[in-house]
């Protein structure tokens, strides 16, 4: 077992248990449908890649229940167009 997931940091870091696990389980989804992982590890253990993403910041789980990369926030703030 991971030992990140037996501590309560990386529970209090998503929000709650129920939301811990979604966005694992929508990550490992997104991963094994071939996303690529935002983390560089010497691991294909797709479960400890998840870990450190969210550890790390890279991932989120939005008020919708929909996964949110780093990628996908500057992307996002790319988009916003300035008028003044």
């Amino acid at each position: 077992m991971i030992d990140e997931l037996r501590e309560e940091e990386i529970v209090n870091k998503v929000g709650g248990r129920f939301k811990l696990t979604t966005l694992i389980q929508k990550r490992l989804i997104a991963l094994n449908a071939g996303a690529r992982p935002l983390v560089s590890m010497h691991t294909s253990n797709k479960m400890e890649i998840v870990i450190r993403e969210i550890m790390e910041n890279k991932i989120e789980l939005d008020n919708t229940g929909v996964v949110s990369t780093i990628e996908d926030q500057l992307s996002d703030a790319g988009d916003f167009d300035e008028e003044f």
